[in-house]
C-alpha cells in the first residue's frame, strides 16, 4: 500500500473511533444530568402514574445500554428522533438551523482566511516594525476580550448608536441575499475579530520558523526580494501548520458559535442547541452534540490529510 493512502486511512479509521467515543460521552453526559426529563415535561402537577406512563412511552425504563445503541443505530440511519417539547422531527429542525450556522460561518470565513494570511505575511515583511507591532497590538487585543462582550459592543455602538445594521440577527427565507448581509453583518465582525487574531498570530509564527532555514538564507544571498523570499519559499513550506489552525478555526466558526448565536439571537444550530437545554429536551441536546462533534472531527481530519499531501516527509516518512 501506498505510504500516503495508508496515512489516510489511519486518518479516517481514528476520525470514526474519535466519533463513536464522543456518541458514547454525549449519551452518557446527558444522562447523568440532574433533574426527571419526564417531571420537566409534565410539570411539578403531575401525578405519579402519569409520570410513570411518560418514562415508559419515552423508553427511560430501558437499561442505558440497550437505550445508547438504539439511539446510534437510529443516527447512523439519518434518524435524529422526535423533539420531547414540541414532537417535530429533530433532522428536519436542525437542517434548517445547520444551513443557518454554515452561512453564518462561510461568511466570516471568506474574509477571516485570506485576510488573517495577508495580515501573517504582512506581519513577517515588516517584523519589528510599526506594522508588525499594530497588527499584533490589535489581534491580541480582540483574542484577550471576551467574544461575548465584543458582540455587545457592537452592538450598543455600530448598531444602536451608528443604526448602521440591525442588532438582532434575524434571517428567513423570504430574504434577499444582500438582505441576509446586512442582518448578519455584527455576529461576523465578531466572529471574524474572534478567529483573525488566532490565525494570523499562527501564519505569521509558522512563517518565521520557516525563514530560520539555511534555503532561505541561501536565497536571500541571491538577492532576491524580501517579497519574494517569504511569498515563494517560506510561506509553501510553512503550509502545514496553517492549514491545520485554519481548520481548527473553520471549526470554532460551526461548533463554537453558541454564544454568538445567543447574543444576536441568531436562528443557528447553537440557538437551538440552547433553547432545548433549558427545555431539557436531551434528544435535541444528543442530536446538536453529534454533528458538532462531527463537524470539529471531519474538519480535523481534512487538516491532517492536507497537512500530509502539503508536506513531502510526512508523504514519505521514511
Amino acid at each position: 500500500m501506498h505510504p500516503i493512502v495508508k496515512l489516510v486511512a489511519q486518518r479516517l479509521a481514528l476520525s470514526i473511533v474519535l466519533l463513536l467515543a464522543a456518541s458514547v460521552l454525549i449519551f452518557a453526559g446527558t444522562m447523568i444530568l440532574p433533574g426527571d426529563v419526564a417531571q420537566s415535561i409534565l410539570g411539578q402537577s403531575a401525578t405519579e402514574q402519569s409520570l410513570a406512563n411518560l418514562r415508559e412511552e419515552l423508553g427511560l425504563n430501558e437499561p442505558a445500554v440497550s437505550r445508547y445503541f438504539n439511539w446510534l443505530g437510529g443516527v447512523l440511519q439519518g434518524d435524529l428522533g422526535t423533539a420531547l417539547t414540541n414532537g417535530k422531527d429533530i433532522a428536519e429542525s436542525v437542517s434548517y438551523r445547520l444551513k443557518n450556522t454554515l452561512f453564518l460561518a462561510a461568511t466570516a470565513a471568506i474574509i477571516s482566511v485570506p485576510l488573517a494570511i495577508f495580515l501573517g505575511l504582512l506581519a513577517v515583511r515588516y517584523r519589528d516594525r510599526w506594522p508588525d507591532k499594530l497588527i499584533s497590538g490589535v489581534t491580541l487585543t480582540s483574542i484577550s476580550i471576551p467574544e461575548f462582550l465584543i458582540g455587545y459592543l457592537l452592538m450598543y455602538f455600530i448598531g444602536v448608536k451608528l443604526g448602521m445594521f440591525s442588532s438582532v440577527a434575524m434571517i428567513n427565507d423570504g430574504m434577499t441575499f444582500l438582505e441576509k448581509l446586512n442582518a448578519i453583518a455584527l455576529p461576523v465582525m465578531v466572529l471574524v475579530l474572534v478567529v483573525l487574531a488566532h490565525m494570523m498570530r499562527m501564519t505569521r509564527a509558522a512563517i518565521l520558523n520557516v525563514m530560520q532555514s539555511a534555503y532561505i538564507e541561501t536565497a536571500e544571498l541571491k538577492g532576491l526580494s524580501t517579497f519574494n523570499v517569504i511569498f515563494k519559499h517560506a510561506f509553501p513550506n510553512a503550509i502545514s501548520p496553517i492549514v491545520n489552525v485554519v481548520m481548527l478555526n473553520l471549526a470554532y466558526l460551526v461548533v463554537g458559535v453558541v454564544v454568538i448565536e445567543v447574543v444576536f439571537v441568531y436562528p443557528g444550530m447553537g440557538q437551538y442547541l440552547v433553547d432545548h437545554v433549558t427545555k431539557r429536551d436531551v434528544p435535541v441536546v444528543q442530536a446538536c452534540g453529534i454533528i458538532f462533534a462531527a463537524v470539529y472531527i471531519g474538519l480535523n481530519m481534512i487538516a491532517d490529510i492536507v497537512s500530509i499531501l502539503a508536506n513531502p516527509r510526512l508523504r514519505h516518512p521514511k
